[in-house]
């Protein structure tokens, strides 16, 4: 039986997305990734500030945007318009072969809309399904897709969808075909035992130590997530789970890697 062909899904934080010169450097880097790989970015503040100018008010709860009618609006325009599009023109003038994607296009992505309790998060979509043959098809063609995280239901209704859970989905859903890394990307150097301290990163995290950092309070608010995502994705099959500083993309000894 022939070695599955490898595969590198990274997704790139919205601070980074934030930062021009360092999202100019990240893509450098991205582009210079032998092989095939496919990038999921998230926001930024862009749709925020958008809104904010607009005269719309944007709501969070818990660290999670609440995307009621007007909120989708700006969000499907900032992320899968001008984010998207500015990455993957960057990326084609870098010889990256970059191909821009939302969950509906070739409905690689499908979600469903997140029921409204305990919490109403509005417009917020949970993945259900992945056209990985589809995809599949894109990557062998020698296209690098570059998804935004935006998604829809089975009856087109567009739906605003964590970032972090895509690129775990997408990477579940290749790791048929693939051997896939997949590499959360943001403005940490990992996860850190002291967040005062950008040095104090854990080497390394299963789901027994990932309960006793809970516990402790040395992961809370968005880590959490972020780690409940990567324990999925190598639990389903996805061969290296690492988290690292945008910079630090190629360097595959740094960062908190997860383990089963």
């Amino acid at each position: 039986m022939s070695a599955k062909p490898t595969l590198q899904v990274v997704k790139i934080g919205g601070n980074v997305i934030d930062n021009p010169s360092a999202l100019a450097s990240f893509l450098q880097d991205f582009a210079s990734l032998t092989g095939p790989k496919l990038l999921v970015h998230g926001g930024g503040k862009i749709a925020t500030q958008m809104a904010a100018s607009m005269g719309i008010e944007s709501q969070m709860i818990e660290g999670r945007r609440v995307t009621d009618e007007e909120s989708l609006r700006i969000v499907t325009m900032v992320y899968a318009g001008w984010i998207n599009k500015s990455i993957v023109a960057e990326l084609q003038g870098l010889t990256c072969n970059a191909l821009g994607l939302t969950g509906p296009d070739g409905r690689i992505v499908l979600s469903k809309k997140r029921a409204a309790t305990p919490i109403d998060y509005g417009f917020v979509g949970d993945i259900v399904l992945v056209n990985a043959d589809s995809l599949s098809g894109l990557i062998a063609a020698g296209f690098s897709p570059i998804f935004a995280p935006i998604t829809a239901d089975a009856a087109g209704q567009l739906l605003n969808t964590n970032a972090d859970t895509m690129a775990q989905a997408l990477a579940i859903a290749l790791s048929s075909t693939y051997d896939v890394t997949l590499t959360y990307c943001f403005e940490k150097k990992g996860v850190l035992m002291d967040p005062t301290d950008d040095d104090s990163v854990i080497s390394s995290i299963n789901p027994a130590s990932f309960i006793d950092l809970k516990e402790k309070g040395i992961v809370s608010a968005g880590m959490i997530p972020k780690l409940d995502n990567a324990l999925k994705a190598i639990s389903a099959g996805v061969s290296v789970v690492r988290l690292c500083h945008a910079d630090n993309l190629q360097k595959t000894e740094i960062g908190t890697k997860i383990s089963a």
